[in-house]
């Protein structure tokens, strides 16, 4: 850790490396890192290729990646507006409680009002205490009668199928 003071910026061409050891760090952190895919290639075809998947907000300490956030567009049938959709934040461990994931959720924010979005949601481990509670401080509270549903790998595959 430096005393360098800490940028946001967009991902750019040259970061897909330190975007997927990010990834990865973030894997380990969820305890799934047997799960976790992503390369500098997978990165640099899904987020800076011809349809992008996504987007990546960079946070850096001096010259060095220490967080990211990834992100993309959602819509709100209800609001009948586009959203954001958080997939990931993550903070290096030795980076924690120096206000980088509030500094990153302030600049997505920013980004939110920007293009007129009318939300801004994300999915929280139920373990991941030190998250709930920053998320709590910024105003956010889960979907309690809401549960996440996923369809995946050979399921995908055999329904496509069916």
């Amino acid at each position: 850790m430096t005393d360098s003071p800490i940028t946001i910026r967009p991902a750019q061409l040259g970061d897909e490396q330190f975007i997927a050891d990010l990834i990865y760090g973030l894997a380990l952190y969820e305890k799934a890192p047997e799960k976790c895919f992503a390369t500098a290639e997978t990165v640099r075809q899904q987020i800076f290729g011809d349809r992008p998947a996504a987007e990546v907000l960079m946070a850096l300490d001096g010259d060095q990646p220490v967080a990211f956030a990834l992100f993309f567009q959602s819509f709100s049938t209800w609001l009948c507006r586009p959203g954001m959709y958080l997939e990931d934040l993550f903070v290096m461990p030795e980076h924690r409680k120096r206000g980088i994931g509030g500094a990153l959720l302030r600049r997505l924010a920013e980004i939110c009002v920007e293009r007129g979005y009318g939300r801004m949601e994300w999915a929280c481990l139920e373990w991941n205490e030190l998250a709930k509670t920053q998320y709590r401080k910024i105003g956010a509270g889960p979907l309690e009668e809401w549960r996440t549903w996923r369809l995946e790998g050979d399921s995908i595959r055999e329904l496509a199928e069916a």
